[in-house]
């Protein structure tokens, strides 16, 4: 059974920082195009990041970009977010998500991933 947990998730000040993790078990993922998402209550998931098998290509929201950082860890089958200087707005439910088919390609949308975790909350306060 394949499984994406993630963690890392919790209240911040805002300007602080977090650092996601999104272990996964069942399968490696090792040659699969991997991204984070997110969502905030009343709102539709949107994406985050995501970053291709082996990290040679990433992708940011605009909203995200210069103060979020991608990376994975193959060997680990985990990819992480960084999360800096955070502001109220990134206040949302965060997911983890796979491309189940090998490909060199990073994907924004959610359609685009096959498989999911259940979610960690990031919560920054003003």
């Amino acid at each position: 059974q394949v499984q994406l947990v993630e963690s890392g998730g919790g209240l911040v000040q805002a300007g602080g920082s977090l650092r996601l993790s999104c272990a996964a078990s069942g399968r490696t993922f090792s040659t699969n195009t991997m991204g984070w998402f997110r969502q905030a209550p009343g709102k539709e998931r949107e994406f985050v990041a995501t970053i291709t098998w082996n990290g040679g290509s990433t992708d940011y929201a605009d909203s995200v970009k210069g103060r979020f950082t991608i990376s994975r860890d193959n060997a680990k089958n985990t990819v992480y977010l960084q999360m800096n200087s955070l502001k109220p707005e990134d206040t949302a439910v965060y997911y983890c998500a796979a491309v189940a088919i090998y490909s060199t390609k990073t994907y924004s949308r959610v359609a685009s991933y096959n498989y999911w975790g259940q979610g960690t909350q990031v919560t920054v306060s003003s």
